[in-house]
């Protein structure tokens, strides 16, 4: 039997784009803080995750998963991955206060911390986002709890002006300046993102195969034709280097083996649908690659240890619950 062609590295799938597609991040409403003197805030646990950026001045942050407050100067960022509360402060010494209070006081828009009389010692923006309900396991949690970009870290150059159009829209409420923070911030998470893999050599996962050559044509190969019956030898061909080769190096750097995180990669894809779309099961199990619906379905199980019908209620009823949530904070909040 003759060996198959070579397969054209696909060059126009870009498997974080997915992804992030996939988990649905949205950005919240920016907002500022603007500390004087000596303060400390406390804020509650983010829902999904939450970043904040210094404009001026220089802080510190205190968090789990940092031995040591880590000290923020102007044009530093920061991203918590993680659902847990977090002190900004400019002094170990400074009394801790609660932050709702401040920005509920400001309307969500801005706050100011300190003693209001003594000069500014910081300005920070921030924001948070939110995520579909399979983004810890496709993103969060291939990334560390807290990522900090420095201002001078390559790649970073052009935070400065990033930040400050953050800054203006979230003080100036011009037209449509929620649509526009909400983007510029999507583009401050990419950046966090592509700076933690410069910075994380040794972590594995399938965000670190985006940065090997090898395993990336692999990742690639996948996310543009997951329905294809593809083999090892095939997605070897992809990254034009031998089976055992693409099966040892996506294995290290992965932690699984490349027809495993095809599996993977198309139950999330059935997954998706079963959440955003009225398709039958049938036909997401042959979009997906599946010969059948009863294949699907025990893959489905297998991975997600539940059945897709039941994926499907239950992801409903989260949304229904999480909408009557949102519409219970509403109206408590203009209340």
């Amino acid at each position: 039997m003759s060996r198959p062609e070579p397969i054209e590295r696909p060059s126009g799938i870009d498997p974080l784009e997915e992804v992030l597609g996939l988990v649905n991040v949205r950005a919240g409403r920016a907002s500022t803080l603007t500390g004087h003197g000596d303060w400390a805030l406390r804020f509650p646990a983010p829902e999904g995750a939450k970043f904040n950026s210094v404009l001026t001045g220089s802080c510190m942050l205190s968090t789990h998963g940092l031995d040591h407050p880590l000290t923020l100067r102007a044009g530093d960022s920061f991203l918590l991955t993680r659902p847990q509360a977090f002190v900004l402060s400019t002094s170990p010494d400074a009394t801790v206060l609660s932050a709702s209070p401040f920005f509920r006081a400001s309307g969500g828009a801005g706050a100011e911390a300190g003693p209001l009389q003594q000069p500014v010692t910081a300005r920070l923006v921030g924001g948070s986002f939110t995520f579909g309900r399979r983004a810890r396991e496709l993103l969060l949690d291939a990334l560390p709890p807290v990522i900090h970009l420095p201002a001078h870290a390559e790649g970073a150059a052009m935070l400065p002006h990033l930040l400050t159009r953050i800054d203006q829209e979230a003080r100036t409420a011009g037209l449509a300046s929620n649509v526009v923070t909400e983007h510029l911030a999507v583009v401050l998470l990419i950046d966090l993102v592509r700076y933690h893999l410069t910075q994380q050599p040794d972590r594995t996962g399938w965000l670190q195969g985006l940065r090997d050559p090898v395993v990336s044509a692999a990742l690639r190969a996948i996310h543009a034709d997951p329905s294809r019956r593809w083999t090892v030898r095939l997605l070897a061909d992809a990254a034009l280097v031998s089976r055992s080769t693409l099966a040892a190096r996506f294995k290290a750097i992965v932690g699984q083996g490349p027809l495993e995180y095809l599996t993977r990669w198309r139950i999330e894809l059935g997954a998706h649908q079963l959440t955003e779309t009225n398709q039958t099961i049938a036909s997401i199990a042959d979009a997906v690659g599946y010969g059948s619906e009863a294949a699907f379905a025990l893959a489905f199980k297998r991975e997600l240890g539940v059945a897709p019908g039941g994926f499907r209620r239950e992801s409903r009823k989260h949304d229904h619950a999480h909408t009557d949530r949102k519409e219970r904070d509403a109206v408590s909040a203009a209340s």
